[in-house]
C-alpha cells in the first residue's frame, strides 16, 4: 500500500502507544503525514525522532476540555489541512461495577471514550465539510457489539461509540466524509492490565489475542477504499475469541 495515501495529512489520538501507534506506522508507510496527538510528550518526541519528519508531533490532554478543543487548530498550524482523524484514545475499566473503588474513574473514562471522541469530531467535522472530504475513524470494540459480562461501563462506552459512528455516517455520508469504526476484540496493550487475571490468562493460553498491528490494517483498508465505498463496520478478532 505504499504511497496510497500520498498527500493527505491524518491525525491520530492516543498515538504515543498501542492500536494508535500502529496506526501511525501504517499510515507513514502509506505515504500520509501524520500527526502524533498525545498527552505524553516525552514519548512523542522520542517516537517523532525515530519516525521521521512525516510524524509531527502535537501534545494534547483530551480530559481537559481546555487542550482538546485545541485539536484542530494545532493540527492546522502544523500541517495545514487534515484528511483523516483516527479517533483512537481510550481507556479501560474491567470487572464487577460494585469492585469500582474510585467511582471518579467512570467519569475519566467516559470522558475519554466517549466525550472526548465526541468533541474530537465536532472540531475537525467543519473543516472537512469546507473541502468536500474527509475520513473519521474511530476505535470501538467488540464489547460494543455484545453485552461482556465483566465490562460493564467498557462495553456501555463503546456501545455508545457505534451508536455514535452509524448517526455521524447517515449525517455527512452524501458530503464527502466516510465515518466508520474499528472494532478489535482483546489486543496485546497496556488496556488489557486492568483485566480480570483468570480471563486474561485464559485468552492468552487460547491464543485469543491479537496485536495491534493487525487492528491498524484494518484501518488503512478502510481508509484505501475508492471514495464510492464505505466501511462502515470492521470487527476484528483473534480466530479463536469466543464471543
Amino acid at each position: 500500500m505504499a504511497n496510497e495515501l500520498s498527500g493527505k495529512v491524518a491525525a491520530v489520538t492516543g498515538a504515543a502507544s498501542g492500536i494508535g501507534l500502529a496506526s501511525v506506522e501504517m499510515l507513514l508507510g502509506a505515504g500520509a503525514k501524520v500527526v502524533m496527538v498525545d498527552r505524553d510528550e516525552a514519548a512523542l518526541d522520542s517516537l517523532v525522532e525515530r519516525l521521521g519528519p512525516m510524524a509531527v508531533p502535537l501534545v494534547i490532554d483530551l480530559l481537559r476540555p481546555d487542550s482538546c478543543d485545541t485539536l484542530l487548530d494545532g493540527i492546522l498550524e502544523k500541517t495545514g489541512q487534515l484528511d483523516i482523524l483516527h479517533a483512537n484514545a481510550g481507556s479501560y475499566i474491567g470487572g464487577d461495577l460494585i469492585e469500582i473503588t474510585d467511582p471518579a474513574a467512570i467519569d475519566r473514562m467516559l470522558n475519554l471514550n466517549v466525550n472526548a471522541v465526541m468533541k474530537n469530531v465536532h472540531n475537525v467535522l467543519p473543516h472537512m465539510l469546507e473541502r468536500g472530504t474527509g475520513d473519521i475513524v474511530i476505535t470501538s470494540s467488540v464489547a460494543g457489539h455484545s453485552a461482556i459480562p465483566w465490562e460493564p461501563v467498557y462495553s456501555a462506552s463503546k456501545w455508545a461509540m457505534n451508536a455514535f459512528v452509524q448517526t455521524m455516517r447517515r449525517q455527512v455520508n452524501r458530503k464527502g466524509i466516510r465515518v466508520g469504526s474499528v472494532s478489535p476484540g482483546p489486543v496485546v496493550s497496556a488496556l488489557l492490565a486492568d483485566w480480570p487475571e483468570e480471563n486474561l490468562q485464559k485468552a492468552k493460553d487460547s491464543g485469543s489475542l491479537i496485536e495491534p498491528t493487525e487492528v491498524a490494517d484494518a484501518v488503512l483498508f478502510m481508509l484505501t477504499r475508492p471514495r464510492n465505498v464505505t466501511i462502515r463496520d470492521v470487527v476484528v478478532l483473534p480466530t479463536n475469541f469466543d464471543i
